[in-house]
């Protein structure tokens, strides 16, 4: 019954996406047809920018290296007052909307507006205005912010046109500036898309192309390995060694800044403790979960970020490491001794600990499944709850959270800080720590926030490094490496470190 409800499921995508390439081309056109795990939620920036930055239709005011350091994009040029709180970017001349229309500074702080009147990144700066003086953008801050180009290359203050807007600011269309513009959107699975002809930049070899929203992974693997799709994204550990033995298939894979952690309720419960979560951090085996389940080898977290990301790692720092002994020893010092289950009990109340998580990321419940086992060998009972993404924002929010596994992307932005800021900085929050309070390390990054001098600001990272390594609020567990499955009737393909783009605009046909 299950195998048969696997099979309808497959069936019934793979008939939507041959809908969408039957609705939209002809036969002979060659289109470029790219799956991926990720709902378009809606048409504004602020809910599913991410989705057209990536197909590469809306573009930002900057851009990001490999590096995550800042470059040129709408914006040719940009500067900054010696107080640190006026920002001023030159707009890019004889820029045009997907509608013909110019782009211009007044248009650019329009978006930048609309943005910044929802929940959203830029509420990380405290601005006080977004104004156009002539050719320029001008934002002004109510205190220093030194992440502010990075804000302005996240996805959700990408540019739109006026028209794009209704009268009270709501987007009806999306029309923007990029390589490729819209000829059909349809949430919360297809987009289809064509060259910009008139786009200011490079113009891209791929004429057309379209998006699908896949939730489950094999019917992502499935795609791939008919050739239904040219470009799948985020590939589960079985599907990797799968579709690397497909001949019409190359996969690729990169490391990324996204981390799979452990997030622990630090501000109440059994794991309010510092102990308590160095217990439960010795008893996990990062490198046997890096190898077995996510057949990646040296990926185990030995701290927050991998080497690849520089400046948020720190290679003096002691690594996290595997001791099941020293576990149990810092456990029984905690007061809990062995049940006849061998569960560990203090005053008549088992160590029992609920771990949410989701299957969006489906190596998420495997990973669930191995921390299961590695945490009873030491005495803690946990209970595996699979369930929607946004029952752990609602277990944060009504105070039951105690566990949570996760992948954090630390490059929501190109600056890691700029999510530090809000995961880790007064109290936490729900996709960081949970309950976890320190001012030392709120002044610390407060500091980060404003310092120019780059001696200071490597020493300030590598402080709230410490400190995290040290108090444990969340637990990593393996550096991520993404993975992509495309076909071998391209070439150029690549992964973006920042994940901000599929790379359509450098790819080609294969003649």
């Amino acid at each position: 019954m299950v195998i048969k409800l696997h099979l309808k499921v497959l069936a019934a995508s793979c008939a939507a996406w041959a809908a969408v390439s039957t609705t939209y081309v002809s036969a002979e056109e060659k289109v470029f047809d790219v799956v991926a795990p990720f709902e378009i939620v809606g048409l504004d920036p602020s809910v599913s920018g991410f989705i057209f930055q990536r197909m590469q239709v809306t573009e930002t005011l900057l851009e990001a290296d490999a590096a995550g350091q800042p470059l040129p994009a709408l914006a040719e040029t940009w500067s900054v007052a010696d107080d640190g709180k006026t920002w001023r970017l030159t707009i890019r001349k004889d820029v045009k909307f997907h509608d013909g229309t110019n782009l211009t500074a007044a248009a650019a702080a329009h978006s930048l507006n609309v943005a910044r009147s929802k929940p959203g990144i830029l509420r990380n700066a405290k601005i006080e205005s977004i104004t156009a003086d002539g050719n320029d953008v001008v934002i002004r801050l109510a205190e220093a912010f030194a992440p502010m180009p990075a804000l302005l290359a996240h996805s959700s203050t990408s540019i739109l046109a006026a028209a794009a807007y209704d009268s009270h600011d709501a987007v009806q269309k999306v029309i923007a500036t990029g390589p490729y513009q819209t000829t059909l959107v349809q949430p919360p699975q297809r987009l289809a898309a064509q060259r910009f002809e008139q786009y200011w930049g490079r113009k891209p070899a791929l004429e057309k192309t379209t998006y699908l929203a896949a939730d489950r992974g094999e019917t992502r693997t499935l795609m791939a390995e008919s050739g239904d799709a040219e470009l799948v994204f985020q590939l589960d550990p079985p599907s990797i060694a799968r579709l690397s033995r497909a001949p019409n298939v190359q996969v690729l894979m990169g490391p990324v800044p996204r981390v799979v952690v452990l997030a622990v309720n630090s501000g109440s419960g059994e794991t309010a403790s510092v102990e308590t979560r160095k217990a439960l951090s010795l008893a996990i085996q990062r490198e046997g979960i890096a190898a077995a389940v996510l057949r990646a080898p040296g990926t185990g977290a030995t701290q927050m970020f991998a080497d690849n990301v520089t400046a948020w790692h720190d290679p003096t720092l002691p690594p996290l490491a595997y001791d099941p002994d020293a576990a149990r020893s810092l456990l029984k010092a905690q007061g809990w001794g062995p049940g006849s289950d061998g569960i560990l009990e203090k005053n008549g109340a088992r160590l029992h600990l609920k771990l949410l998580t989701f299957s969006d990321r489906p190596e998420l419940p495997l990973i669930a499944t191995a921390l299961q086992a590695q945490l009873r060998e030491v005495g803690v009972d946990v209970t595996v709850a699979v369930a929607n993404v946004s029952a752990i924002p609602a277990a944060y929010n009504d105070g039951s959270l105690q566990l949570a596994l996760f992948a954090r992307n630390y490059a929501l932005v190109p600056d890691p800080l700029v999510t530090l800021y809000g995961d880790f900085g007064h109290g936490g929050a729900e996709w960081g720590a949970m309950g976890w309070k320190s001012l030392q390390f709120d002044q610390a990054m407060t500091a980060l926030l404003d310092s120019k001098d780059p001696t200071e600001q490597q020493a300030l990272r590598n402080k709230m490094l410490a400190q995290i390594q040290n108090e444990l609020p969340l637990l990593p567990v393996a550096w991520y490496r993404q993975t992509i499955a495309v076909s071998r009737k391209v070439e150029g393909a690549a992964i973006d470190p920042f994940e901000r783009t599929f790379g359509l605009s450098t790819m080609r046909w294969v003649e």
